[in-house]
This record gives C-alpha cells, structure tokens and sequence, in this order.
C-alpha cells in the first residue's frame, strides 16, 4: 500500500474505532497551587447566627445571592462577604450612598450593583479569594484612570486587598465622577 492510500483510509476511518476516553472523573485531590475547575468545587455555607439564613459562598468566597432590585440584596450580599472583605463592602456601600444619595441598588451576576436610575450602572464589586474587586464600568474616562485593565475598552478596576489603605477621597471622586457618565445598561 502507497504511502497516499494510507492517509486517504486513515481519513475515511470512523471514530468508532478510536479509543475512547474514560467517562469518570478522577477521585484524586487537586494538586497545591492548581486553580480550581469551574463547577469542580461545592459551594460551601458560611456559619451563621441561629434563626438567620444560611448564605452559600461560592469560589473565592463569593456569597451567591439571588438576582434583585433594592438594597437589601446588597446589604445581604455585604453580611454574607467572608472575614475583612465584610468591613470593605460596608465602607464601599456607605461612601457610595454617601456621594449618591439617589443611587439605585441591585445584585446582578453576584455581584453589587451600584447605578442612577435611567442613567445605567455605574460600578459593582465583587469578592474573589485574595480580594475585593471594583469595577467603574467607564473607568476610562474617570481622571485619574482606575490601575487595574479589562477585557472589556471601558472598564477599569481597582483590586482591594487585606491590609490596603483605601483611599476614600479618590474613590469618591471616581464615584461622583462616574455618576455624570453614561452607564452600563447590562443586556
């Protein structure tokens, strides 16, 4: 058989007859330092006072709370933030209200959601691991810029870590600089 011949049968083969890979998953354990694997993980509840609802973290201690309107998703999304990343919601929400009185709140996509009605959303946070993330959806147009790049031409972020110093003059600024722009108006 001809070099030729052989390439055009091996084509014409079905994928019956290729070994098949095993469809269980290994019991093995992760191996330190590895990243988790989307849906690899269970959601774990966090410890909670008798006679209040349990709230589920999710990777990164992320607290999964349903998609709503209003504050009070907020509030439980900031109860439901684990250890020193509660304290940075609570600041975050309270100088937000404080620079936007008429700020419009929701959880979206598990994450805060801070807005002026009929204008959009202006920025979120979420909680991850090691920190909290907040994110001005135009941030390129805010003065100074945000530090952190995105994905996303307009979006720029600012990474809150155990131990930083939040500087609240800045963050107000962008706050009230960010409600005179056009918002993220989501899908």
């Amino acid at each position: 058989m001809t070099v030729s011949k052989m390439k055009s049968k091996a084509k014409g083969t079905s994928r019956a007859s290729k070994p098949r890979k095993s469809a269980t998953r290994s019991k093995s354990q992760p191996k330190a330092g590895a990243k988790a694997k989307s849906g690899g993980r269970e959601a774990r509840p966090i410890k909670v006072r008798e006679g209040e609802k349990v709230a589920v973290l999710l990777s990164g201690g992320n607290p999964r709370i349903a998609k709503a309107d209003g504050d009070a998703p907020v509030q439980a999304y900031i109860a439901a933030m684990p250890g020193w990343k509660r304290e940075i919601g609570k600041r975050l929400d309270a100088l937000i209200v404080r620079n936007l009185p008429n700020v419009r709140k929701a959880v979206k996509w598990n994450s805060p959601f801070y807005g002026i009605e009929g204008q959009g959303w202006l920025l979120g946070f979420h909680t991850f691991t090691h920190y909290v993330k907040v994110a001005f959806f135009r941030g390129t147009s805010l003065r100074p810029v945000p530090p952190g790049a995105s994905k996303g031409k307009d979006t720029r972020y600012i990474d809150i870590h155990e131990g930083d110093e939040v500087d609240e003059a800045q963050m107000a600024t962008w706050v009230k600089q960010a409600a005179a722009l056009p918002g993220f108006l989501g899908r």
